[in-house]
């Protein structure tokens, strides 16, 4: 724990200043209340008026030594700034994919039961009411779905399971490929290629999803195709990682 707290910015509010104190403290390391009041300069009730907020919002959280430690919300505002950044690299990405295939190009996020899609690159192969921007459905069925659950938590997994239309069985072999394919349960007679958009930490931040009719697709994935949306997929994830600008390297590593 450091001795003094760096100079901040002040935004002129007392309470949000003061706050933001004692996040500037915890920030360095666990602290007690009474280093929070040596460190911060503030009285003891003040000091712990505003811890005991901070904790009610999930913004510090204890210990078990009963230090305050930065809570559970702030990660979660953090992985919300990791995935806008997504969105803003992926625009770039997924037009050159689109390019290159000829094929509708979209990113996906899941929010709960649902899969939203948070960027698109279309050919029109589904309608505009179908791949826009903002668009919800099920997240229950079809390849995007599959690669979405696929590498959760197993208390996650079985709660997706209990109302997909695929088994554990197909999870199974989407993590062994690292992709998921087949019918688009959302556009008649198209069919789809999904592939995880990766955090820096292995988790699973978004699928990739490139759609074509079933006429033009192939039964399986071939290399050419495969290899395109993973090199994507690969761009995006390393938009994620800390201290990158959303600048999107060219190929996969160890290619």
């Amino acid at each position: 724990m450091s001795t003094a707290v760096l100079a901040r910015p002040m935004s002129g509010v007392g309470v949000l200043d003061k706050a933001s104190v004692l996040l500037d403290i915890v920030e360095g390391g666990p602290a007690t209340l009474a280093e929070l009041v040596t460190l911060s300069g503030m009285s003891r009730p003040t000091t712990h008026r505003i811890a005991v907020a901070l904790e009610r919002l999930g913004m510090l959280t204890r210990d078990v030594q009963g230090r305050f430690v930065l809570g559970p919300r702030l990660g979660l505002l953090s992985v919300e700034a990791r995935r806008d950044r997504l969105a803003q690299a992926a625009a770039p990405v997924l037009a050159d994919l689109r390019t290159r295939t000829g094929l509708d190009a979209r990113l996906y996020r899941r929010r709960g039961t649902l899969q939203i899609c948070v960027a698109a690159a279309s050919v029109g192969v589904a309608g505009p009411e179908t791949d826009a921007v903002g668009t919800a459905r099920p997240a229950s069925a079809g390849p995007a779905a599959q690669v979405l659950f696929a590498w959760e938590e197993p208390e996650e997994l079985y709660e997706g399971l209990c109302r997909a239309r695929f088994t554990a069985a197909h999870l199974a072999l989407v993590r062994r490929q690292g992709w998921a394919y087949g019918n688009e349960p959302m556009v008649p007679g198209a069919v789809s290629l999904a592939v995880p958009v990766r955090t820096g930490t292995g988790g699973v931040a978004a699928a990739l999803v490139l759609t074509g009719r079933s006429a033009r697709m192939p039964a399986a994935p071939d290399r050419a195709l495969s290899g395109a949306a993973v090199d994507a997929a690969v761009a995006l994830g390393d938009a994620l990682l800390p201290g990158r600008d959303g600048s999107t390297p060219a190929g996969r590593p160890g290619t």
